[in-house]
């Protein structure tokens, strides 16, 4: 699979799950905007890296299993 198709199956999946969250829970939704308002923005980014960290290994981890 080529790098361009790789990217647009990355952003497919992630407007998946993105889309699903909306669908199921649109409530909850609110709930965890507010949760995210109230942490402090040191939190949010530390967050944010983690996620982005994990996400590089998933990538790492499936281009290596033959994905």
């Amino acid at each position: 699979m080529g790098g361009f198709a790789l990217l647009i199956l990355g952003f497919g999946l992630v407007l998946l799950l993105e889309g699903l969250a909306f669908a199921l829970a649109p409530s909850r939704i609110e709930e965890v905007l507010d949760l995210l308002r109230r942490l402090p923005a040191e939190t949010r980014r530390t967050i944010g890296i983690a996620a982005m960290a994990l996400g590089l290994a998933l990538i790492w981890l499936a281009r290596h299993l033959g994905a």
